[in-house]
């Protein structure tokens, strides 16, 4: 069984024992969030979207809160002396999917 979610203006797709990094969520480590966005649950029994996930959730357990890569942003024109350098590094959350609940 598998569904798709969305969170953070971004879809995935997650299965039961799953671990996957979606955007910051104010949720301390260790603690269970429950994802009530759901798109689409596939299963043995078929495919289900739309009205027919009215209420399904999806449990999961928050392991860490992490950063990602450093980005470098460099902008530059020529001829008229104008650099700037910035840099960025985007906060995830960390998730391992507990069950599907329809």
């Amino acid at each position: 069984m598998y569904a798709i979610i969305q969170t953070g203006g971004k879809q995935y797709k997650v299965q039961p024992g799953d671990t996957v990094s979606v955007e910051l969520l104010k949720a301390e480590p260790g603690a269970t969030v429950e994802l009530t966005n759901v798109l689409m649950v596939a299963g043995d029994d078929g495919v289900k979207t739309g009205d027919a996930l009215h209420g399904a959730l999806v449990r999961a357990t928050v392991v860490a809160q992490t950063k990602g890569p450093k980005l470098t942003i460099f902008k530059y024109k020529p001829k008229i002396r104008y650099r700037r350098k910035t840099g960025h590094r985007q906060t995830y959350t960390r998730l391992k999917i507990g069950d599907i609940v329809l």
